[in-house]
């Protein structure tokens, strides 16, 4: 959510939708602005990668939330990925094991805000 508030300018949307496939849970982060470039997406997992190569620790996070964030997902025995569109959208998403349908209360599946 972060990268989502960081990269998205003013008007902007983030986007956060929950839902199940089968057994597993689906969790993405959609947000509009300038988007990662085709060429970098295999690297956004990468520690200490960040795309605006500018961007200093002070000025832009350590460049450590993905790979922990794919760390935690993987242990879970879920995965994770993004996708973007440069200048139109990103999205991050998540695909956790949730178990019997039964186990797991539902939620709201939209909510969205403009930034």
């Amino acid at each position: 959510m972060s990268i989502a508030v960081r990269h998205t300018p003013p008007g902007g949307t983030i986007t956060l939708t929950a839902h199940r496939t089968g057994d597993d849970a689906i969790i993405q982060v959609a947000y509009t602005g300038s988007g990662i470039e085709p060429k970098d997406l295999s690297q956004v997992f990468d520690r200490f990668w960040r795309a605006e190569k500018s961007r200093s620790r002070h000025s832009g996070g350590s460049g450590l939330g993905l790979p922990i964030v794919r760390q935690l997902v993987e242990a879970h025995g879920g995965t994770v990925c993004a996708t973007s569109v440069p200048g139109t959208e990103t999205v991050f998403s998540l695909r956790l094991p949730a178990g019997s349908q039964s186990a797991v209360p539902r939620v709201p599946r939209r909510e969205r805000r403009a930034v």
